[in-house]
């Protein structure tokens, strides 16, 4: 054993003609097209668009593209290019037929928004008839777009700078497609860092490589990328595609831009992509901004069903929305109190700061009333039921739900002698218990807090997927968890801290909940193959309970909690206990870990004041801290860095 070491979605109109700004640090950020960007204006100088043929080696024809140059176009200035890529259904015109891009860059052109570029508009359809006809999902014409990387690398890149006055680097060369060529963009961009340093999925298709495969290397594309856009509409069935991209890249903290905006899977949508994307071509950008420009979020993991709200933006601020036509007032309650704006419709919408990574509750006050919000899941927690939000943060992959084997948690109720009364557990058995009938396995019992019963391990805590994820990465032994309700005496307020609902707590535990552990479940009957372990209030429950008997548990988890340091009436015993058993304590407990959510932990400063008293004592034990507070994603970590240390 060690010693101590140590986010308002507002009513937008389907024609884009919003302009929404966000401040930042004086700058005024374009987040939407506004009305009229896409139509013809008097007196705007106009680009010329060339159809051009080249030889292709790779499909062994000649091939058609569309050129477009800039206005004021001179062969005797380099000029950077971007090859804008069309969809399943189209062909190097679909663009024009139904975009007006030539009209859109005129316009930016005109007001001074775009660095001058020639635009190459391809067919990315790479095979002799290359038509969009017959039956266009065909394999062999799917395939073609596959193949396309090969005509674009070989041929036609090498016949555009060979035609025109470019710029022959990566730096001045970017690709961008809508769907199957968004799925393109981000397969071809992506996968030849050394040839494009600009890349835009614009609602990309499931043609899109998984992440894995679309950037194995994320620290040379941090390095290699100037820009890499990812967008999407909101009510874009294939919105799951741009997101699982964004997912991974967010992971891996590769910058880039996730743009939801209102619409489909149309050219409204990807007409208001070129009219952003663009602007940002050839110029030097601001990585600090990318995750400011998203109109819309993307409905938070916690969220039931098909609720839109709440929303997550890219930095972390939540966007709120509830029809409540009948009420006066309305807040949303996080912590901090957001005061919400009813329109005319009835729904009220705000928009909170960037939340932290992890679990939050969260609920709407509405006429004073605190209420769940009936978008969003609810747990147990703060004594009622409350909503919760999931904000995923880079290194929260120790809790995801992954392609690993699963183990299950199952519920019992039994019959309380301490309480009188019928009572529930909820044990997580390993993916290995079904598969041997024969093999028992340690158990941690752990413990909830104030305000939370049997479920906040399971559903706050996601105990099992991080279980199952140690197991997968062979980082912990197989074992029982056991998930109880402590709350025995009330509902678990200051009240719950007394001696003797600790003592009612260790008599359930040793004479009510064990027995029946071990006689319905294949657990091994061994101190040493028995762990305690809980948070704030269940931190308390095992200080009392597993020091008071450290011949039944070896192993000792005490998160965010430590005796009260202005309560002596209760801690002063229990140091005398230590005091006096400090031999016995030290020899049988194999793991004593104290850990908290550094000192903006409501518990720092009587977890402190106890190490300090541990140490003077000469208790052993190992400390550990993870920034965050007196939360839940504290305490998930906890579990995640405990757990290991177990039974090995």
């Amino acid at each position: 054993m060690k010693n101590k070491n140590s986010i308002t979605k507002h009513i937008f109109s389907t024609t884009l003609f919003l302009v929404f700004t966000f401040s930042i640090s004086a700058q005024e950020l374009v987040k939407i097209a506004p009305k009229g960007f896409d139509i013809a204006k008097q007196g705007v100088s106009p680009g010329k668009l060339d159809s051009v043929t080249y030889e292709s080696k790779t499909v062994g024809t000649a091939r058609k593209a569309l050129v477009y140059t800039p206005p004021g176009f001179t062969k005797s200035k380099k000029y950077p290019v971007l090859y804008l890529l069309h969809g399943i259904g189209g062909d190097e015109r679909e663009w024009l037929r139904h975009g007006n891009p030539q009209v859109i860059l005129d316009n930016l052109y005109a007001e001074g928004k775009l660095r001058p570029m020639i635009v190459v508009l391809p067919n990315g359809r790479a095979m002799k008839n290359d038509r969009a006809e017959g039956n266009i999902f065909a394999t062999d014409k799917v395939e073609a777009f596959a193949n396309f990387e090969n005509d674009l690398l070989n041929d036609l890149i090498p016949f555009v700078e060979k035609r025109y006055n470019v710029f022959k680097d990566k730096e001045h060369r970017a690709i961008a497609g809508l769907s199957m060529g968004g799925g393109q963009s981000l397969n071809f961009g992506l996968g030849n860092l050394d040839t494009f340093a600009w890349v835009g999925g614009f609602s990309s298709a499931p043609n899109t490589k998984m992440p894995e495969e679309l950037l194995p290397d994320p620290l040379r594309a941090r390095e290699s990328l100037k820009l890499l856009w990812i967008s999407c509409g909101d009510e874009d069935g294939l919105i799951g595609f741009s997101k699982r991209s964004s997912d991974y890249l967010r992971e891996k903290e590769v910058p880039h831009i996730f743009y939801v905006e209102p619409g489909g899977h149309d050219f409204e949508v990807w007409k208001n992509d070129l009219y952003m994307f663009s602007q940002l071509l050839f110029k030097p950008v601001d990585r600090q901004l990318f995750n400011k420009y998203s109109v819309l979020g993307i409905p938070a993991g916690t969220n039931v069903g098909s609720a839109k709200y709440p929303q997550l933006l890219p930095d972390n601020r939540a966007i709120f929305k509830v029809h409540a036509p009948g009420a006066q007032k309305m807040q949303l309650d996080l912590g901090k109190k957001y005061e919400m704006e009813k329109d005319s419709t009835g729904y009220w919408t705000v928009t909170t700061d960037s939340l932290g990574g992890g679990f939050h509750y969260y609920s709407l006050v509405i006429d004073g009333l605190a209420v769940a919000d009936p978008g969003s899941e609810t747990f147990f927690g703060m004594g009622r039921m409350a909503s919760g939000i999931e904000v995923p943060f880079p290194g929260d992959g120790y809790y995801a739900l992954r392609e690993v084997p699963h183990g299950a948690i199952r519920s019992n109720r039994y019959y309380s002698t301490v309480t009188n009364g019928w009572k529930r557990i909820l044990v997580y058995t390993p993916p290995a218990y079904d598969k041997d009938q024969t093999k028992k396995f340690p158990v941690l019992y752990l413990l909830h807090g104030g305000g939370e019963d049997e479920r906040g391990w399971a559903n706050q805590g996601l105990a099992d997927l991080i279980m199952d994820n140690l197991l997968a990465d062979d980082k912990a032994e197989p074992m029982l968890l056991v998930m109880l309700d402590a709350n025995l005496q009330g509902g678990g307020g200051p009240s719950s801290f007394g001696e003797n609902t600790l003592k009612a707590f260790e008599k359930e535990l040793k004479e009510v909940v064990v027995p029946f552990v071990e006689s319905n479940y294949r657990a091994i009957v061994s101190p040493e193959k028995r762990a305690l372990a809980g948070l704030s209030m269940g931190g308390l429950h095992t200080l009392w309970t597993g020091i008071n008997n450290t011949d039944m548990f070896s192993h000792l988890g005490v998160f965010s909690s430590g005796w009260f340091a202005d309560n002596p009436t209760l801690s002063a015993p229990n140091y005398a206990f230590m005091e006096s058993n400090k031999d016995k304590i030290n020899a049988d407990l194999d793991t004593f870990y104290i850990s908290m959510g550094g000192k903006e932990d409501i518990a720092h400063q009587n977890g402190s004041t106890m190490m300090v008293k541990l140490d003077e004592i000469g208790i052993k034990y190992e400390y550990g801290e993870y920034p965050g507070g007196h939360t839940w994603p504290v305490w998930r970590h906890d579990l995640y860095m405990f757990a290991p240390k177990l039974f090995r």
